[in-house]
């Protein structure tokens, strides 16, 4: 799939859409470029998709589909465990290529390997679970429920994390008997592209089953939500997009699992163990510089020890290396416009009456020094700020005081969103109240990104709806079927 296109006098990669079972070229033949955000250059290119190249894909998924559904379970978990095993195989390559297209160290890309992997293997581990019950209707009856695939579905990914979404997505659709066209984000698609050729060309799954088109959301996304063909929609990314998607679906009366933004609050207790407090709150807002939907970017701290919260905080956050070398803790952000808005919440802080503290350096020179931001800690921040409400999508935290339970759940519910929220507090008690008070898909305590591939994973409000990950995936990739049988 990977060849070489002179362009300025240098070589570069040039990828293609992969189709039943091959590279396709792009029926318009046009190409588009990926920069490497370490350095801001171009650095490959991806194939330009359309409609034509989306009926191809969805065409392939479809004839695929009869035989892959009808296939045993354990067959097809068999080829699961297998994709698992040459991903991690693979991993060498699809480390540099993930750095290549994110700018994450070694260790986050490597990261994202092995949790794609993980899911894979999770799920070839599930494929005899849940497959229906019996209903008793008593005597002359028999009942019955029975959960069937969709068919083709597309499962849109986004930029942040490729690898990790592609897995989290492709190995449940998979397990359960849909076949897939999967779109990339236009600015990170060649992991995924890899991925399904290793999955057909080296595991045994047959051609059809996963394709990828890669190229613009407007021109390649639209097109297979509208495909008359596709039975299901999975989509992560931004409101705005998913709000589109929403409406789409709606119209032809599809199932959409939406897994959209998040302004996560990170409840930081007087009681709580600040040795413990501190590095957590710096992970939940620093973990891949920012751009994760679940980032725990508002920070709420009991006002008794706020500023002694905040002073550990910035004392802790001098120490962080800005990069992507080995050391680095936080990398670049992935994309320019991203990088753009970044910037442009920056120069909001003091009109709003904020105080950033420990960073706010920007490379002068993004497109010679690479899209870098150093963490920002902000403080005078209250909850009807715009740096509060809106997600910056970048290494930038919000400390927000507050005096006592009631207060922390207010401001923490006070928001359009409804992802994550963490809790850290020695009370035992408390923990489990906010727990159930918080509107947030998942709460963590004395922790946060706690849980992995098994732990199912969505929002509340307009962070979306529908569920990821875990063995409640299963149930979003399947449609239930009733039958009754007089006897």
């Amino acid at each position: 799939m990977l060849g070489n296109l002179w362009k300025d006098g240098k070589a570069m990669n040039q990828w293609n859409h992969y189709i039943n079972g091959a590279p396709a070229k792009p029926a318009s033949g046009a190409y588009l470029s990926e920069f490497d955000p370490r350095t801001g250059q171009e650095s490959l290119t991806i194939a330009r998709g359309n409609a034509d190249d989306v009926n191809a894909a969805v065409a392939a998924a479809q004839q695929a589909w009869p035989e892959w559904r009808d296939r045993r379970p354990i067959e097809r978990g068999r080829i699961l465990m297998r994709i698992a095993h040459k991903i991690r195989e693979h991993s060498a390559e699809l480390i540099r290529i993930d750095q290549s297209e994110t700018g994450r160290t070694a260790a986050a890309s490597g990261a994202d390997v092995e949790t794609a992997a993980l899911y894979f293997e999770f799920y070839a581990g599930l494929v005899n679970v849940g497959h229906g019950s019996v209903i008793d209707l008593g005597s002359g009856y028999h009942s019955y429920t029975r959960h069937e695939s969709f068919g083709a579905v597309a499962i849109i990914l986004p930029w942040n994390a490729p690898l990790n979404q592609a897995g989290r997505g492709i190995g449940p659709a998979l397990a359960t008997g849909n076949t897939v066209v999967a779109k990339p984000s236009e600015f990170t698609s060649v992991t995924t592209l890899e991925v399904a050729r290793i999955a057909v060309e080296e595991c045994g799954l047959p051609p059809g089953v996963l394709n990828v088109v890669t190229g613009l959301g407007a021109e390649v996304g639209t097109a297979l939500v509208e495909h008359e063909t596709i039975r299901k929609v999975s989509f992560t990314g931004s409101v705005r997009t998913g709000q589109a998607i929403g409406r789409i679906a709606a119209d032809r009366i599809i199932p959409v699992g939406l897994e959209l933004g998040g302004k996560s609050p990170n409840i930081i207790f007087a009681d709580a163990d600040l040795d413990q407090a501190v590095p957590g709150a710096m992970k939940a807002f620093l973990f891949n510089a920012g751009q994760v939907c679940s980032s725990g970017s508002r920070c709420l701290v009991q006002r008794s020890i706020h500023d002694e919260f905040v002073q550990r905080l910035r004392q802790a956050l001098e120490t962080v290396q800005v990069g992507s070398g080995d050391g680095a803790i936080v990398g670049p952000i992935i994309t320019r416009a991203q990088f753009e808005k970044v910037q442009s919440y920056c120069s909001l802080l003091e009109a709003q009456g904020a105080t950033a503290h420990v960073g706010g350096v920007l490379q002068e020179d993004a497109a010679k020094a690479g899209w870098y931001v150093r963490p920002i800690v902000v403080t005078g921040v209250n909850n009807d700020m715009q740096i509060a409400r809106e997600e910056i999508f970048g290494p930038v935290l919000s400390v927000i005081p507050f005096d006592d339970e009631a207060e922390a759940i207010r401001i923490a519910n006070d928001t359009e969103y409804g992802l994550v929220a963490g809790v850290w507090t020695t009370n035992l008690s408390r923990a489990h109240r906010m727990a159930a008070r918080l509107e947030a898909g998942q709460v963590f305590i004395n922790e946060y990104y706690a849980g992995g591939v098994e732990t199912p994973f969505g929002g509340y409000k307009q962070s979306g709806y529908g569920r990821e990950k875990g063995l409640e995936a299963l149930s979003h990739y399947t449609q239930v079927k009733c039958v009754t049988v007089k006897l």
